[in-house]
């Protein structure tokens, strides 16, 4: 009777190292406020694995049920199904721990500012970039969604400077189909390109940004936004008013004003501060009534009260009392 032969089947099984990695199959995302938020719901949607870190169990449940509550929205328009949001879900988990993101092919930092402590922003995602290197592989892409922060700058510390760029989501209007991508003076044109891919991947089109505080976006919305301050503090036009001649005049989606409560007054503010900073110019120093309302913590829809007033779902209230004390 012939001898059988018994082999390990995992002698024939793909090494780890033979394994051919998807490109974009998992992201990681640094900070899950807003941006961040938004950034793993659209990563997640179409397909792709994401992690994100928090400083906070808390944190992590907050920003889950808040990324669930955003689905659910979509349920109930018809945009989605139970089945989906699930899946979707599924595909997004929390962490505390910056070793989890070791075999993520792209991180995303989109912390918000420390106003507890005051520390400079540039200075809290250098930090950030330098932790995200210490753990992801050499090929890894590390960006930044800040957009009044230059990325050579993030990038001047690295090991692997080549591998960093910045990319900014809209939260204004989460839906919009467009991302500035900015190419830093230490990014590959391979990085660049892959990143480019990734905005595809989420149905979104590159608009092709050259490296500069505050890129098209901001640098218009702040001008616009001072210009709309001016002209209520002049009384040229009451707020509502000015809000509904961009909204219906000239085809925007939100007025300067709502815009800027959902954008958030303290961050519509540093934004200020850095490209005045930056460029000097008096067309980017903040409002005076702009400071004023985050002065009285009156910071948008997220506190429920900005320029405008709003209930719980994020809606706007008819408060005249209220607008005739701005």
């Amino acid at each position: 009777m012939a001898e059988i032969l018994v082999e390990p089947i995992e002698a024939y099984a793909l090494s780890q190292k033979k394994r051919v990695k998807t490109l974009f199959s998992k992201i990681g995302v640094i900070g899950c406020g807003k941006e961040g938020q938004s950034i793993a719901r659209i990563a997640s949607w179409h397909g792709m694995e994401v992690v994100f870190l928090e400083l906070s169990e808390e944190k992590i449940e907050n920003a889950l049920l808040n990324i669930s509550k955003e689905l659910d929205d979509r349920i109930e328009n018809w945009g989605l199904t139970q089945s989906e949001k699930r899946a979707i879900m599924g595909r997004i988990k929390g962490s505390l721990d910056y070793c989890d993101l070791a075999d993520c092919d792209f991180v995303i930092e989109a912390i918000r500012a420390d106003e507890k402590t005051g520390e400079r922003s540039i200075d809290t995602r250098k930090e950030v970039f330098r932790r995200v290197e210490e753990v992801v592989e050499q090929d890894a892409i590390i960006a930044t969604n800040a957009t009044t922060i230059v990325i050579s700058e993030l990038a001047s510390e690295l090991k692997y400077r080549e591998r960093c760029v910045s990319l900014h989501f809209f939260v204004t209007s989460p839906e919009a189909r467009i991302i500035e991508v900015v190419k830093g003076l230490y990014t590959s044109d391979e990085v660049y390109n892959k990143v480019c891919t990734f905005v595809k991947l989420i149905n979104r089109d590159v608009i092709p940004v050259e490296e500069s505080a505050g890129l098209v976006s901001v640098r218009l919305y702040i001008t616009l936004l001072n210009e709309a301050c001016a002209a209520l503090m002049e009384g040229v036009a009451s707020m509502q008013d000015i809000d509904k001649t961009m909204e219906v005049g000239l085809g925007m989606r939100f007025g300067p004003f709502h815009s800027a409560d959902i954008i958030g007054l303290e961050k519509v503010v540093r934004w200020m501060e850095n490209l005045y900073e930056e460029f000097g110019s008096q067309k980017y120093k903040p409002s005076p009534l702009v400071k004023r309302l985050v002065r009285a913590k009156r910071l948008g829809i997220q506190a429920g009260v900005g320029f405008y007033r709003y209930d719980q779902d994020g809606n706007k209230m008819d408060d005249q009392d209220l607008l005739r004390k701005i």
